[in-house]
């Protein structure tokens, strides 16, 4: 899986990373498998004929002698990796791999000998790093416009070849991770995660639920976000929206950073999630909601390309709210189910939003944002229908995915459902009893405390009247958490 890393400016710091023992001594055999020139010496197993500082001179040279202005970040990197799964590649099926992926990257074509000069270092047996800089020997610059997406076309090629695992085409649908300054940036703010991940789950939830643009833009400021909306210049109506953390600011402190929809993941643009917008319907109960969930379930192994896209997405929306309202004892696995889930809710292609699937997921998805005030009576047995069913549903998604080779969406898929179970696992468990407290007889002090009143000798007093209490519903075995929030 070819992925592209932080290009820069300094290659000798990068070559240094390379070929040193790394963050965590998990660098353990560095040493090049390919380069531009096929007899250049590895700096780590013959460092007599080349130094890491000679490497990296040669490597700079092109660029340093550019008649135009030397670019700001002149190195490009990228990691090649396999599968967990895979078996261990040669040195020499590295190096092939190596040449053709600097090859479709537009880096160093094959026979080009005044291509930029690059090197591929392997220090695990997993995966090589490629490092090139940019500019040619010819003194142009090249060009690289598209490099990954043609990285993973030869990637899939290269799968076949060399019986790899395949992994899906590279179709956009993966989460957008925040990057390393805004994890640093967190981490200086004390923060538990970035705000593109806060951001990221409350667009989300707003999204799942909303009827139409005024009812999802309250959403997002009811949720305590900053909110800018976009109008079209001609119409005055709303076209696009960009959201910001309240405290997240940027240029000193002069500005809110702020993320469009579309920045933040490719379907909570306001078009896509316009597409998301259901009607308002009446509150159901959780039993009709789990089963609709199951009917929803059995369509959704059953359906095409096109209308198996639209389902997914709206059983994306339904685990994003069940995470929300779900009891504490499980609402880290439905979370953390939902999370995986995110990028199952993405297929590659055109969807349709009509269905009686998608309809069914809506409904139950509008039923469960009631539940904190229509669940409570339910107990855990209803939680567990209700994650039982959405086990089902997701295991549906999972075979769907597989089904129309979407191997990345069906592993994600495949992960939601197995923290799914450990949710129902855990509300299937009795809780543990506590022994009660033992009762301690104090005996009086004389002379201390109240008096006490002189018996009546006449009548014996009555007990106080209390009403029976009324029986709970639900099994012998008594009603556990609701579904209701408790933040």
């Amino acid at each position: 899986m070819p992925k592209k890393a932080d290009s820069g400016d300094t290659t000798a710091g990068l070559l240094a990373y390379l070929f040193g023992p790394g963050d965590r001594d998990e660098h353990t055999d560095p040493h090049l498998v390919a380069a531009w020139d096929p007899a250049l010496p590895c700096p780590a197993r013959t460092p007599d004929r080349m130094t890491l500082s000679t490497l990296g001179q040669l490597l700079d040279a092109p660029v340093d002698a550019l008649r135009a202005p030397k670019p700001a970040e002149h190195v490009w990197h990228a990691s090649i990796r396999n599968a967990p799964t895979d078996r261990v590649l040669s040195d020499v099926e590295w190096a092939r791999v190596a040449a053709e992926m600097v090859h479709v990257a537009g880096i160093a074509p094959h026979g080009d000998e005044q291509a930029c000069r690059w090197g591929a270092v392997r220090h695990a047996p997993d995966h090589i790093h490629l490092v090139a800089t940019l500019a040619r020997q010819d003194g142009r610059r090249p060009r690289i416009r598209g490099d990954i997406p043609r990285m993973h076309t030869a990637a899939r090629a290269f799968e076949t070849a060399l019986g790899l695992s395949p992994m899906s085409p590279l179709d956009q649908t993966a989460p957008r991770a925040p990057v390393t300054g805004e994890k640093e940036k967190a981490t200086r703010r004390g923060l538990t995660e970035p705000a593109r991940a806060t951001l990221q789950r409350a667009v989300r939830e707003a999204a799942a639920l909303a009827t139409g643009d005024t009812d999802f833009l309250t959403r997002l400021r009811d949720a305590g976000l900053r909110v800018r909306e976009h109008h079209n210049p001609t119409t005055g109506a709303v076209d696009g929206y960009a959201v910001a953390l309240p405290g997240d600011r940027a240029d000193h402190g002069t500005r809110p950073v702020w993320f469009s929809g579309r920045t933040l993941a490719y379907d909570l643009s306001l078009p896509r999630i316009r597409e998301r917008f259901h009607p308002t319907i009446s509150p159901a109960d959780l039993t009709r909601a789990h089963t609709r969930i199951r009917e929803a379930a059995a369509l959704l192994a059953r359906a095409g390309r096109t209308q198996g896209a639209g389902d997914v997405a709206a059983l994306g929306d339904l685990l994003t709210v069940t995470a929300a309202v779900s009891p504490t004892t499980v609402r880290d696995q439905v979370q953390a189910a939902a999370a995986r889930f995110e990028q199952a809710s993405r297929a590659p292609g055109t969807r349709t939003l009509q269905g009686t699937a998608r309809t069914h997921f809506k409904a139950a998805t509008r039923a469960l944002e009631h539940a904190p005030r229509t669940a409570r009576a339910g107990g855990a047995p209803a939680v567990l229908n209700l994650l039982i069913a959405l086990i089902e549903a997701v295991e549906a998604a999972t075979a769907w995915h597989r089904a129309h080779d979407h191997h990345a969406q069906a592993t994600a898929a495949a992960q939601a459902a197995a923290l799914l179970r450990e949710a129902a696992d855990l509300t299937a468990t009795p809780a543990r009893t506590t022994t009660p407290p033992r009762t301690v007889r104090v005996t009086p002090t004389p002379n201390r405390g109240p008096a006490t009143p002189p018996p009546t000798t006449a009548v014996p007093p009555r007990p106080p009247t209390r009403p029976h209490p009324a029986p709970r519903p639900g099994p012998a075995t008594g009603p556990g958490p609701g579904l209701g929030r408790s933040r």
